[in-house]
Order: structure tokens, then C-alpha cells, then sequence
């Protein structure tokens, strides 16, 4: 027996994890539609653009009022 053989060190994560996917084979395609509906999505460089072209500079300090000098 060699001295660095010892039992494979799984944490409680990665068991929890294993059991769940085994449980629900389904849960990364799942995920893999959720992901897509809320962040895979195409990006309009031209409205991008507008967007940025149409911002308002802020003032250093947003609270101060506008009076007349």
C-alpha cells in the first residue's frame, strides 16, 4: 500500500450536487433555457450606440438646485 493512496475527498457541495442531478436529469437544460431567456440575447450595436449618444451628463452633485447667480 503506498503512503499517498487514501479515499477521494468529495465535499458536501459537490455531493449535494451529484445527488440533484441525479434526481432531476433535466435540471441543466433547464438552466440552459433560463440563461437564454434572460441574458443570451442579441445586441443592436446601431441602438446601442443611439443610447449612448442621447445620455445627459449628470452634475457632480445631483441635490444641488439651480439658482439663478
Amino acid at each position: 500500500m503506498s503512503l499517498f493512496s487514501r479515499p477521494a475527498y468529495t465535499s458536501d457541495t459537490t455531493d449535494f450536487l451529484r445527488q440533484l442531478k441525479a434526481a432531476k436529469p433535466t435540471l441543466e437544460s433547464e438552466q440552459r433555457q433560463g440563461r437564454a431567456l434572460l441574458w443570451d440575447k442579441t445586441v443592436n450595436r446601431q441602438d446601442q450606440a443611439e443610447f449612448k449618444d442621447a445620455r445627459v451628463a449628470q452634475k457632480p452633485y445631483v441635490y444641488q438646485t439651480n439658482t439663478p447667480k
